[in-house]
């Protein structure tokens, strides 16, 4: 098979394959660790090449040299484009940087089921270390990201370059796919009542009044607080700037005095007390105790009594699934697709690996074109809802094809377009900055004027 065939084949396997970096650190081994090139003042270790090509064969992709040349290539044009981003004072904000650490940092605690303790055990490091080591990894993933968007803006593909794309892999290299599904949710969000709200107000004052009287503020956050990052941080939200925060959490932090602790109050996440520590212009250092009032079995009932009515309508033909998803679905990623879960590409035909484990396990006791009756669950946010599924199909393993994976091939033929404008980009920019890549590389050609 020719070098080019096989490039054509790799990316099309990786479309497939979900960058999971953040989950599988906490289980794979470490690596002997040495740079493998430098690009101006940017390193590049051996631990995150062969990070990126382990991540490449847990997902299926086959093992070759050539795709871990290719992970190496890209690894080092990420790399060059931290340099030039910085030649060129391209930069991004430090509260979006910031928020994204803190998201990703808050995913791993809430996903790990492990303690502060254990985790910083599995790291071999304080978690503020972990931290600020990822800060500085989404940095540069945010600034790669936007040099690629700008270089690649309004960028496509026809439905002809699709197809050419496809016809031009030989039918016995092309991947194979495993069993998908098409299934879609309705999903009501289990709306508190009143009652519950002052039930958490009160738990919230009687937790204020143990602080008042000597309780540390940090103890009792890490026992009662709902927000994940309490394991790392004891509710110590640091230093923010405006607008970085909610709007009623900005609004109570510039109402304090410092060393004052609020009363509770109100935002999307919950019911908050909030102690300002410190006050410096439009900066403020405060922490949080937040609790998200638990909807009651009856609260919980209204939803479901809810769903089954539309169910009802579905099921009678008065209203089609993806109609009643739109106009009544709580779920903001479903609703605007009919209700359809989709993958990164927008493709609705998801494998096992995409899908939810308990709407996967829901499914094998339904039969295709079914509609579920109300299951109780709650969302990746925590908040207690109810929902309906729509089992609509089954796709079982296959070869590639246009007919069944049009979206995976199309998000392929976009990604080879825009490696060959990277690539024209990165034989340009290497010029005008260092690049020395191990000679136990050389094989990998990359600096090649023919690459």
């Amino acid at each position: 098979m020719s070098t080019k065939i096989r490039f054509l084949v790799l990316i099309l396997a990786s479309v497939v394959c979900l960058q999971t970096q953040a989950q599988e650190q906490e289980t794979q081994g470490f690596v002997v660790d040495k740079i493998i090139a430098k690009v101006d003042n940017y390193i590049l270790l051996k631990s995150e090449l062969e990070r990126a090509y382990q991540d490449y064969l847990t997902n299926g992709g086959s093992p070759s040299q050539e795709a871990r040349c290719q992970y190496l290539a890209m690894l080092i044009r990420n790399k060059l484009m931290l340099a030039k981003a910085e030649i060129d004072s391209v930069v991004v904000l430090d509260a979006e940087v910031d928020l994204n650490t803190q998201n990703r940092m808050d995913m791993i605690l809430a996903q790990s089921g492990r303690t502060a303790d254990e985790l910083e055990a599995l790291y071999g490091k304080p978690l503020e270390q972990v931290r600020m080591e990822l800060r500085e990894q989404i940095r540069e993933q945010m600034i790669v990201s936007k040099m690629e968007d700008e270089m690649t803006k309004g960028l496509a593909v026809t439905p002809a370059e699709v197809k050419r794309f496809f016809h031009k892999i030989p039918k016995d290299s092309l991947p194979y796919f495993s069993a998908s599904v098409q299934v879609a949710q309705i999903v009501k969000i289990a709306e508190v009542s009143e009652v519950q709200q002052s039930k958490t107000i009160a738990e919230l004052i009687d937790i204020r009044n143990k602080i008042l009287a000597g309780e540390d503020f940090a103890t009792v956050a890490k026992k009662y607080s709902d927000d994940p990052s309490v394991i790392s941080n004891g509710g110590d939200m640091g230093w923010s700037s405006r607008g970085r925060m909610v709007p009623e959490y900005e609004a109570m932090a510039f109402k304090l005095k410092p060393k004052e602790i609020s009363m509770p109050f109100k935002s999307a996440f919950g019911i908050h007390i909030m102690q300002l520590i410190e006050r410096r212009g439009n900066e403020y250092n405060s922490r949080h105790i937040l609790i998200s009032p638990k909807p009651s079995q009856d609260d919980l009932n209204k939803a479901t009594r809810y769903l089954d009515s539309i169910r009802t309508l579905v099921v009678n033909d008065s209203i089609t699934f993806e109609k009643a998803a739109k106009e009544y679905s709580d779920d903001v990623e479903t609703k605007g697709n009919g209700g359809y879960f989709s993958d990164r590409e927008g493709g609705l035909n998801l494998t096992v690996d995409e899908l939810d484990p308990i709407v996967f396990f829901k499914l094998d006791s339904m039969e295709i074109g079914a509609i579920s009756e109300p299951i109780t669950y709650r969302t990746d946010d925590g908040k207690d809802a109810v929902r309906i599924l729509y089992y609509k199909a089954r796709t079982p393993p296959h070869q590639a094809s246009l007919e069944a994976d049009w979206t995976k091939i199309q998000a392929a033929t976009l990604n080879e377009k825009k490696d060959k404008i990277l690539q024209r980009w990165f034989q340009k920019a290497r010029m005008d900055v260092f690049i020395n890549i191990d000679p136990a590389y050389d094989n990998c050609g990359i600096l090649d004027e023919r690459q």
